[in-house]
């Protein structure tokens, strides 16, 4: 990690710069293999999965006999926690569903709205070097609660053709209604164009690079998307407080993301310089993605800074995905905080908590756009339809005003589409 101590603000956009790859030609190179999965359809999917994924599936949708095996391969103690999560994950969306209210905005005029579901979504699970069977309790949770119809699930299958049983187990636990043994660009075509998944409406969930540039592609005409979003970071606000231990494993846990993953520390004087560089070299070598998590702190730095506003300035900056917030006064600064996606509050709260189990859900906003995006909620998978009443009364009140404003931009038959319901009442 690259240490800065007291760097002056004018350096605090290159220190915070995230890590940039050559994407040149990535969004030419997606378009092409959705435009062919667009016009070929079925044939197309079947070349790209053997292609990337080197299998050839027979049969794409996940079985009845599939699910009832994983079932049975799960051990009990992890059953027993991934039902634990999905509890505390529901609980949390359930507190976020709105309520209907309607309001008088004068006499006889009445406006309401109301909350329905999206009707078919699609769920992106990435396989890789992890099966994230907590991203299908994050999606398939909020889903269900919302009333989704069709919650259609995708996930690269292995070399055997098979999906880890731990993600059919979440699947069928948290309510979903298919799942295809799809990954990749052609998950996301095979969704947005309805090859062999269902046609969804809207499409979420994370992924690489190509992933990433499918979704935003699809998303210019075809579906909606949840979020642009990047490689996982975390940032860490610590002062003398703070545990180093628990400072380096936080840090650790994210860096293990991937290479392209980033962390943040800012400290507030360098008491706990030394002491949590050392922890971080020690619990790096113990870890088994060790190489993984050593790439991504070379893209990870460590400011140094005196002043609770200078760091509260940097941070917000920033707009991290995660922020960890351990000093003595946090909840102060958290109060403070304008940019960040989810905020992890003292010594005793990892992030990997809201990872996995707290409640909250850990489908959030990165590459700083937590300054505009909400991380996954309840209002992700419904859309709001406004509805309006109004009287004979209450056109008479709001009538007048409606004609004024209509003939003020020329539109006439705005105009008139009031005056003769006032003529028919007066």
């Amino acid at each position: 990690m690259q240490v800065y101590i007291q760097p002056p603000r004018h350096e605090w956009p290159q220190i915070l710069k995230r890590p940039v790859f050559d994407v040149s030609d990535l969004y030419g190179r997606v378009s092409e293999v959705l435009g062919d999965i667009r016009s070929r359809g079925e044939a197309a999917l079947r070349e790209y999965t053997l292609k990337f994924d080197g299998v050839e599936i027979d049969l794409w949708e996940v079985t009845r006999e599939e699910f009832e095996l994983a079932n049975r391969m799960i051990p009990g103690e992890l059953k027993e926690a991934i039902r634990i999560a999905a509890e505390n994950i529901r609980a949390f969306h359930a507190s976020q569903i709105p309520d209907v209210t309607h309001i008088e905005t004068m006499p006889g005029v009445v406006c309401w709205q109301k909350a329905v579901p999206v009707e078919k979504v699609g769920l992106y699970i990435p396989g890789g070097s992890a099966p994230l069977f907590s991203t299908v309790l994050m999606l398939a949770v909020p889903a269900r609660l919302a009333g989704c119809g069709e919650i259609v699930l995708c996930t690269p299958p292995d070399k055997q053709g098979k999906v880890h049983p731990a993600i059919l187990y979440a699947a069928s636990l948290a309510g979903v209604t298919r799942v295809y043994k799809l990954g990749g660009i052609q998950a996301i075509g095979a969704m947005a164009y309805g090859v062999v998944t269902p046609k969804v409406d809207k499409v979420f969930g994370p992924g690489n690079q190509y992933v990433m540039a499918a979704k935003q592609l699809v998303g210019y005409s075809d579906v909606s998307i949840d979020m642009p979003a990047g490689p996982s970071e975390v940032a860490v606000m610590a002062d003398e407080s703070a545990v180093p231990s628990f400072v380096a494993a936080d840090l650790l846990s994210q860096a293990e993301h991937g290479p392209d993953s980033q962390v943040i520390l800012v400290l507030k004087g360098e008491s706990l310089l030394k002491p949590v560089m050392d922890e971080v070299q020690r619990q790096l070598e113990l870890l088994p993605r060790s190489g993984i998590a050593a790439k991504a702190l070379e893209n990870s730095r460590v400011v140094v800074l005196d002043d609770d506003g200078d760091m509260l300035d940097l941070i917000n900056g920033y707009a991290p995905e995660h922020l960890i917030i351990s000093m003595r006064n946090y909840s102060d600064i958290a109060s403070r905080i304008q940019h960040a996606g989810s905020v992890f509050l003292g010594n005793y709260t990892p992030e990997s908590a809201g990872d996995y189990a707290s409640g909250t859900n850990h489908t959030l906003p990165t590459n700083g756009w937590a300054r505009s995006y909400s991380g996954l909620n309840m209002d992700s998978f419904m859309k709001k339809i406004t509805f309006q009443e109004i009287t004979a009364e209450g056109l008479q009140n709001l009538g007048p005003v409606v004609e004024t404003m209509a003939g003020a931009e020329l539109l006439d038959a705005h105009r008139n589409a009031v005056s003769v319901r006032l003529k028919s009442i007066s």
